[in-house]
């Protein structure tokens, strides 16, 4: 018996025959235009091993392996599988997918798991590389402070600040994960992209529709909340030394107070964004709103208020310069989540999560990412002319501000023309290297001294 299954460029799968269905044990009704291949695979295996797979298979035009599968009732079993790139009638025209044709064998099959594989399931499990979107704002603010005189901030606040903002970012993106699957959003989403090979830095990342590691069995959904809970015990011991710290560094509790305030509110936002019974996320237009607040101005607010040596006074300059620092950062970081809200459009609107996309339609909420572009542009001007003087003014004006400007072009033409398509993947990631390059530019800047 033989089991062949073909898939598109992103492993969903396409068609199969009467032996896949014997051989894994399900259905094609749950399968065809609805589940991608990596079901059938561990989740170690899946990520260390079918991107090469598919790679050799691409450069010499066939990939043949024995591993190991799992059936619908969770049994594995050995196999060998030829995998096969498929193209649009005949290999001079674009490449469509693969076909595998797997045979079980009746002999043991021991794929060794290697470290750097084990470090990468972690970093599967709780999308740590997407917390640059809160450690980046940290970072500037404490460039802001480093390039405008001596001595403004503690290093051990900042770092204290660093590791605090990553238990929360991990444990908000653990809980997200947990309540998408108890609600059926992952299992409702079909569509969702996945980076692949379309990116160097970013290959084999979840961009949107969660982390799957719990369809890919790399933890399960209890210990997605366990770990959870881990990190924000660790993020509250973190919290609690970065609130002595700034006791200690100003000689009073009202930086401590007024930054222990603000993390509540991104501990909130980033429980409920996908938490009943608030449920942010869902919430036409709160879910992209708190997203800007929590990953934008609020951040570097409350990273002045924590890491600096000086009492910061409510609506004093400083105040108001720490919230004008995260404007750009926190646009740009909600328009990753708004274009990865394109892919996952049917799945959200049938279970009811109902964030701007949804609301609007794919082709009206354009004008939404264009508006945060535009207004990320807006907040460059204004800091250039309001905060920064000298070099840094120049830099702003005639290095950042241009940049934006060009990689904004490149990622409106993107989105207007392939809103509607699976195409957009390459502007989905654009979008990242966007926010990428935008804040190493920014960090850089900030911190240069005059």
């Amino acid at each position: 018996m033989k089991s062949v299954i073909i898939c598109d460029m992103e492993g969903l799968i396409t068609n199969l025959n009467d032996g896949a269905v014997k051989m894994f044990g399900y259905p094609s009704k749950e399968l065809v235009g609805i589940k991608r291949v990596s079901i059938f695979s561990p989740g170690e295996i899946v990520l260390q091993n079918v991107l090469g797979w598919l790679r050799d298979a691409n450069e010499t035009g066939e990939h043949i392996t024995k591993t190991n599968f799992i059936r619908k009732d969770g049994s594995k079993f050995a196999a060998k599988i030829k995998i096969t790139p498929n193209f649009a009638d005949g290999k001079d025209n674009p490449q469509t997918g693969y076909c595998g044709i797997t045979e079980v064998i009746e002999e043991e099959v021991n794929i060794k798991i290697n470290w750097v594989t084990k470090i990468i399931k972690g970093v599967a499990i709780t999308r740590v590389g997407f917390a640059s979107a809160s450690l980046f704002p940290v970072f500037s603010v404490g460039c802001y402070y480093a390039g405008i005189g001596d001595s403004l901030f503690s290093p051990i606040s900042l770092t204290l600040t660093t590791f605090g903002i990553l238990f929360f970012h991990l444990f908000s993106n653990l809980y997200n994960d947990y309540f998408d699957v108890t609600h059926g959003t992952d299992e409702a989403n079909t569509e969702y992209f996945n980076a692949g090979m379309d990116s160097t830095i970013l290959q084999g990342a979840q961009l949107s529709g969660g982390s799957r590691a719990v369809e890919l069995g790399l933890i399960s959904l209890k210990g997605t909340k366990s770990l959870a809970n881990i990190m924000f015990i660790l993020g509250l011991a973190t919290a609690a030394g970065i609130l002595y710290m700034s006791f200690l560094n100003t000689g009073s509790t009202n930086n401590a107070y007024y930054s222990a305030i603000i993390a509540l509110v991104g501990v909130f936002v980033g429980y409920f964004y996908t938490a009943k019974p608030i449920r942010l996320s869902s919430r036409y237009g709160l879910g992209e709103l708190s997203i800007f607040l929590s990953f934008g101005p609020l951040l570097t607010l409350g990273t002045g208020f924590a890491i600096a040596n000086e009492t910061i006074q409510l609506y004093s300059n400083e105040f108001y310069n720490l919230l004008l620092l995260g404007i750009p950062i926190g646009l740009l970081t909600t328009n990753i989540l708004f274009i990865n809200q394109y892919p996952d459009y049917a799945s959200d609107k049938k279970v009811g999560k109902n964030h701007l996309v949804v609301l609007l339609g794919k082709k009206a909420s354009r004008w939404i990412y264009v508006l945060n572009l535009i207004l990320a542009l807006g907040s460059l001007y204004f800091i250039a002319e309001n905060i920064l003087i000298g070099t840094k003014q120049m830099l702003f004006i005639y290095i950042l501000i241009p940049i934006t400007m060009f990689y904004s072009y490149f990622l409106i033409s993107g989105l207007f023309k392939y809103y509607n398509s699976r195409k957009l993947i390459k502007y989905n990631i654009h979008t990242i290297y966007f926010h990428m390059l935008f804040s190493f530019i920014y960090m850089i800047i900030l911190a240069n001294f005059q």
